[in-house]
């Protein structure tokens, strides 16, 4: 008799990129024509924002703690902003 264990659900990863957060927003590159989830990992606290041209992100934005990843639903040709202290903010394509 077989055993079957449930798998995960699982996505390919893309292209990334580190941006450096500092006291003023800096946004990354536009996202590829594929990719609709990105993976958002953080070496600092911050606070971030997604959106079409370039987003300027503020201190009340959406917050993300330090190393703990979170993915998120994008469109493609968005970009990602980040504004904190000084770190780094992992951005990964997932399509």
């Amino acid at each position: 008799m077989a055993n079957f264990v449930p798998k995960s659900s699982s996505s390919r990863q893309g292209v990334s990129q580190g941006i450096t957060i500092a006291a003023s927003s800096t946004a990354s590159t536009a996202f590829g024509s594929q990719t609709f989830q990105v993976l958002l990992s953080t070496t600092t606290a911050c606070n971030f924002r997604i959106g079409d041209g370039t987003p300027t992100a503020v201190a009340t934005d959406t917050y993300l703690p330090p190393n703990f990843p979170l993915y998120f639903t994008v469109t493609p040709g968005q970009k990602v902003a980040v504004i904190g202290t000084t770190g780094t903010l992992s951005v990964t394509e997932i399509s």
